[in-house]
């Protein structure tokens, strides 16, 4: 599969993204939309995966600059976790473990064939005060391998006025959990 957008795909998704950019000024103080089209016109793949993540309900939109590369973070910024990326265990392992009801994905290849990363726990608190978010879903966040080794798997929501990251068998999976994705630009 051909991961590039035609050019009119390329420049809806520029306008859908440089709105959002424009209407959520909070999550990127003193970054320019210009620089942030002039970096997405030069990396085709960077605007695959980011149509990829806005398809599946990510609202991507850029939350930093890293100041070692120069890189633009863009995280999904969804009030919920992305519907198109629900009810999928954590990883191939956790689904392929299940003997009954399998998921038709995970997360882990999910994000991969996406060119996306899922949110480290770091990443994702950092989403969460930028603004709330998973207060009715929940979303798989990047899994230390120590945890992962021992079957487990984790994941984080908002409730009760806090960021709560906890655990869960990484053959999991809920209607109302997904992952949410890091691409950095």
């Amino acid at each position: 599969m051909k991961k590039v957008l035609t050019a009119q795909q390329t420049t809806q998704l520029l306008k859908k993204l440089q709105t959002r950019f424009e209407q959520n000024k909070h999550r990127h103080a003193g970054i320019t939309w210009a620089k942030v089209q002039e970096r997405l016109e030069k990396s085709p793949a960077s605007c695959w995966s980011l149509n990829e993540m806005e398809k599946t309900g990510g609202e991507p939109d850029v939350v930093g600059l890293d100041k070692k590369t120069g890189a633009y973070i863009f995280f999904d910024c969804s009030a919920e976790s992305p519907t198109g990326r629900r009810s999928v265990c954590y990883d191939r392992a956790g689904l392929e473990s299940r003997k009954e009801h399998q998921p038709k994905n995970n997360a882990v290849d999910m994000a991969s064939a996406m060119g996306i990363q899922l949110l480290t726990e770091e990443q994702y608190r950092y989403l969460q005060s930028l603004n709330r978010c998973d207060e009715k879903t929940s979303s798989w966040i990047e899994t230390p391998a120590a945890i992962r080794k021992l079957g487990g798997a984790l994941f984080g929501d908002y409730r009760y006025g806090q960021v709560f990251v906890y655990h869960n068998g990484a053959q999991s999976y809920y209607a109302a959990r997904g992952f949410r994705g890091c691409l950095q630009v």
